[in-house]
């Protein structure tokens, strides 16, 4: 069996049954692996590490191992289940936990946590108000987590001013020769230079407190119980790094509160929904309301509009340098996307105020309970 050296380094239990492929992911290479104990089947999850993106491993999995050990013990004080609300991950015999093979592979192994289904979009506003439930219990449960003390697996990676200075770059250079075909878009992005340093700038005065974030707070990873639909667990931790509770507050409403595709080529079709906006924050204030500061709450529906914004920019800075980072299915799919970022942008500034107000009402109401 191709895996089976790789299973056995983890030293776990039990006869091999199968190993298949696994999960919708695109960056990481993910297997189920199902080992027979003593009778009783029991499912894990192997997974090669993408070390082209996560240039460090050890600081990836280090940081993984502290956040997913903290959580165990705030799940296990408020009488949960750690083994079903949190990752658990396997040492390898000698202590690590991953492995590098022989080709400078990095694997790691955890348990396949039961029971639960995944989706790729929110298909009711309840479901994507149970996504900003289970988002903002994580943002609540890692509070007092010392972020300080976790690695940059992606340097920068929410620092929109310095993608903005990238972006400017871009422009310059103009790689591609496409400058004068979306010269709309590049004037519409130059022109919002002073919202890209909004949140870094009152992370860096201090206004706004260093969270531990997710940095891709998406609906397919949180694991939903397969029966009630509630949220059980957050997956996917490579990209936990310090940063801004606003950063994964604005990523999900980025990508789930918008009204058509990230691609959507008719822009008439796009928009910011406030229905699912005002879904997603009864969802996440109820979890994380007691947790976070007037500021924190005064900084979220204008990171939503901030991280539409640097998405947008990193899209159509990819454009100009010819679709070198962003997969692409067509010819100009990145300036689609960027244009649907932009009309979200375009239109949550029409919206700020009402979204705003949203954001005021719950976390008042979160306060006040």
């Amino acid at each position: 069996m191709q895996y089976e050296k790789i299973i056995r380094v983890f030293s776990l239990p039990g006869e091999i049954i199968s190993v298949e492929p696994f999960g919708s992911g695109h960056i990481n290479d993910t297997m189920r692996v199902v080992m027979n104990h003593n009778g009783e089947n029991k499912q894990y999850v192997l997974q090669r590490m993408n070390t082209e993106i996560f240039t460090n491993p050890q600081g990836l999995m280090d940081n993984v191992v502290k956040v997913t050990e903290y959580l165990k013990k705030i799940i296990m004080a408020r009488g949960g289940d750690p083994s079903r609300e949190t990752l658990h991950f396997y040492p390898t015999a000698d202590g690590n936990m991953f492995y590098t093979d022989a080709e400078g592979q990095c694997w790691r192994m955890e348990d396949l946590v039961s029971g639960t289904r995944s989706y790729d979009m929110a298909t009711t506003p309840q479901m994507f108000e149970n996504t900003g439930v289970a988002f903002g219990q994580f943002m609540a449960d890692l509070a007092d987590f010392p972020a300080e003390e976790l690695v940059e697996v992606i340097p920068n990676f929410h620092h929109t001013g310095k993608r903005f200075e990238t972006f400017e770059q871009e422009v310059a250079a103009n790689r591609s020769g496409r400058l004068e075909g979306c010269r709309a878009e590049v004037e519409f992005a130059l022109a919002r230079k002073t919202m890209a340093h909004t949140l870094v700038d009152q992370l860096a005065s201090g206004e706004l407190p260093v969270r531990v974030t997710h940095n891709d707070t998406k609906i397919n990873n949180i694991l939903m119980d397969e029966v009630t639909d509630e949220p059980v667990c957050i997956i996917d931790l490579d990209t936990i790094m310090p940063g801004a509770c606003a950063y994964d507050f604005g990523d999900s409403i980025r990508f789930g509160a918008s009204s058509a595709e990230e691609d959507e080529q008719d822009l008439d079709k796009v928009y910011m929904r406030l229905d699912l906006f005002e879904a997603y924050t009864r969802g996440y204030m109820q979890a994380v309301g007691k947790a976070i500061t007037p500021a924190e709450a005064k900084s979220l529906a204008m990171g939503a509009m901030v991280i539409t914004f640097e998405t947008g920019i990193r899209f159509l800075g990819d454009h100009l340098n010819g679709d070198t980072y962003f997969k692409i299915h067509r010819e100009g799919h990145n300036l689609d996307r960027a244009r649907t970022q932009f009309k979200l942008v375009a239109d949550m500034e029409s919206k700020l105020d009402e979204m705003q107000a949203i954001v005021d009402k719950y976390y008042r109401l979160a306060n006040e309970a």
